[in-house]
């Protein structure tokens, strides 16, 4: 059994047992500096929601967002729509939901491998401490920290 399918394997049984797993993929050393670490739900489609993506944050944070809103989809069949505003999930700032489908950046790959190539994917975009998002003007950080699908 090669380390990918392995990988998938040990995946579906958490999504078995949980409903979901989250993904976290880390910039390699061949990379360039405009790869930015992100992180994905898988498991999500099986339940009609697009999987959730969130990118440029420490993985174990990211890891944290993901599961939080995978039980709201799983357990409370919660929906999130392109431009929600979620404002419980970041303390002190809202996050927003874009719908979108993978990019090369943002590729969630055990997702296609699970799904296909036509999985539904939604970012969930975060502020600069002022509060900006990625396509306001002002935001604090490079395109690269925090790459989007798109524009809500």
């Amino acid at each position: 059994m090669t380390g990918n399918e392995d990988f998938l394997r040990r995946q579906s049984e958490i999504i078995d047992r949980v409903g979901w797993a989250v993904t976290l993929v880390h910039p390699g050393a061949d990379d360039t500096d405009d790869n930015a670490p992100f992180a994905y739900t898988v498991g999500l489609t099986a339940h009609d929601h697009p999987e959730l993506l969130i990118a440029g944050l420490d993985p174990a944070i990211a890891h944290q967002l993901l599961n939080d809103l995978a039980v709201r989809v799983y357990d409370r069949a919660e929906r999130f729509t392109n431009g929600q505003r979620i404002g419980d999930l970041i303390a002190g700032y809202d996050a927003v939901v874009i719908d979108g489908t993978p990019t090369e950046q943002l590729h969630p790959g055990a997702a296609v491998a699970r799904y296909g190539q036509q999985v539904r994917v939604q970012q969930v975009v975060w502020p600069d401490p002022q509060g900006r998002f990625p396509w306001d003007a002002g935001y604090a950080y490079p395109p690269s920290v925090q790459p989007t699908l798109q524009r809500p």
